[in-house]
This record gives structure tokens, sequence and C-alpha cells, in this order.
């Protein structure tokens, strides 16, 4: 088994979202596909290394943020099954309303980032249960449900047969983490939920591998310290956020704050200023703001059951 991780180039960003080639004698599988703004990108990649499109016929989404599942439909229309949590299933056969959501949030850039998102069929998309073993490529693809950053959130365990070669595919519950600098959590709305990514994070410390490998971006050996150091960061974000949920802050009033504040973390990390930028594109500050408020909103005044 080997895995490539190969470079979308998003933006003109490098190494700030990566897509994973998993090959065997028996084919190729490919391990998020990123969105469809970068398909020119990442059909030159493959070209590169000799592959097409169309020699994916196995597709893995960690979950169905733009970023990491956009471009699925693409590799559909070459035939490949995509495989994804039964929460996000019916976005991809019927993306209008995610993407909609989507464009009310990023407007007019919606189309520069994320390129456009087509509806798949629903014979080509399973939905794994959690901890079922996917037979592909003479390889075991098990999934694991991983909410905290998402409600429909898988994390991949490839193993051998012989389970003598291993490796997690994070997704982002795992974190984002650039080089040798720090871990971040990425904490978009709507779905954050702070214990349940605890769990998922103990989940993942109890998974045998210790090759972990984050779509933002590359692969991770120290899999304990990174998980200590990913819910470290994880509730001091939250804490962060704590008072200014309970005072009903503006969300665009707090977005320069919190930037400066992750900014600052980074900088003490040893992050040099020029890095910065690849990990706001991976990990937008105005994203993690509104995705922390309505955690706590939901949290300080839950729904009557």
């Amino acid at each position: 088994m080997k895995v490539y991780t190969l470079d979308l180039d998003f933006q003109g960003v490098s190494c700030s979202i990566a897509v994973f080639v998993v090959e065997n004698e028996q084919g190729l599988a490919l391990v998020e596909c990123g969105p469809a703004s970068t398909l020119p990108h990442l059909d030159t990649v493959l070209s590169e290394k000799g592959w097409k499109t169309a020699d994916f016929q196995h597709i893995f989404l960690s979950h169905i943020h733009f970023d990491h599942a956009g471009a699925a439909w693409a590799f559909a229309q070459q035939g490949a099954r995509i495989y994804v949590h039964p929460k996000g299933l019916p976005h991809m056969a019927q993306p209008e309303k995610l993407y909609n959501s989507a464009r009310m949030i990023y407007g007019a850039d919606m189309d520069r980032l994320w390129g456009e998102m087509r509806p798949i069929e629903e014979k080509q998309l399973y939905a794994p249960e959690h901890g079922e073993v996917i037979s592909a490529l003479g390889l075991q693809f098990k999934a694991w449900y991983t909410p905290g950053h998402a409600v429909h959130h898988i994390a991949w365990e490839v193993s051998t047969p012989d389970n003598s070669e291993a490796v997690i595919f994070t997704g982002d519950v795992g974190g984002v983490r650039m080089g040798d600098g720090p871990v971040m959590p990425p904490c978009p709305p709507p779905d954050i939920h702070v214990e349940d990514w605890q769990e998922s994070i103990r989940l993942l410390r109890e998974l045998p591998t210790s090759r972990l490998m984050l779509t933002h971006y590359g692969e991770v050996l120290d899999k304990n310290a990174h998980l200590d150091a990913l819910e470290k960061r994880l509730l001091a974000w939250a804490e962060w956020m704590r008072p200014h949920a309970e005072n009903n802050a503006a969300p665009e009033l707090l977005v320069p704050a919190f930037q400066a504040f992750v900014q600052q973390e980074l900088l003490q990390a040893g992050v040099a200023k020029e890095d910065l930028p690849r990990y706001e594109a991976a990990n937008p500050a105005f994203m993690s703001v509104a995705g922390l408020l309505r955690y706590w909103k939901k949290k300080l005044n839950p729904s009557p059951k």
C-alpha cells in the first residue's frame, strides 16, 4: 500500500488542502477530492503521475464541506462510487440546499473559491455504518463516525488485510497543521460540538495506528502529542469565545480580535509570518467565530425537549 499526498494549491496557497491517493496492486482510490475549483490543478497533478480521474473508482470522503467533497461529482461522472456519511449522502445527491446556504456566506466569492457542485446519482453513493469495513483494491477501508467538526464526519482507517500497514485519514476532526507548526481546530458552523469532538479525539487515540493524514495538511506521526495539543487548543478557543457568546457579541465585530488571538498563538509557537496565510486559507477566522458562537448559543440556551 502506497499513499500519495497531492497538493491542490488552493487559491494559489501551497500545502493548504490535500487529497490522498491510495495505491495498491489492484488499483487506485482517492481519499478526499477537494473543491471543483481545483479540478484543473488536480487533473494536471494526476497527469504528471500518469493517472487520470477515470482511474479512480472509489472516492472516500471525510465529510461534505466543499474543500473536501465539492468535486466528487466529477469522479462520479467517470463511474466512481462515492463513500460518505449517511447524514451527508442526501446533500451529495441533491446539493442545491447546501450550495445555496454556502453562497449566503461567501457571496460573490462562491464560484471563485469552490466552483460548481453537481448532483450525484444515489446508486453511486454509499453510506457506511460506524465501524463498517469497505473492501476495495485488496485493502480495508474502515469508517469511523467522528462528529464534533461536523455531524456528517468520517475518519477513514485504511489497512492491509493483515494489518501490517495502516493509516488514518482524519478529515478535519484531526485539526489543521501546517508542516511542523501547531495544530488548530477548524470550527465552522453549523455543527461544532466540543464534547462530541473530544469523544472523536478519544476514538482516534484508541485506534492502534499512529499514522495520521490531515487534509490540512499532510502526515502526522506523533499522534498522541498531536491529539493532546488539538484538544487543548479546542478547549482554549471555546473558552475564549464563551464570554462573548454570553454577551451576545456580534460575530463581525469579533473576527478581528479572534484572528489576532489565533495569529499570536501561531507566532508564539514559531510559525513564520509568511506562513500565516496558509493557516487562514485552511481555517478562516470568521468561520470559527461563527461556529463557536453557534455552539455556545445552543449550549447556553438549550431548546426545550
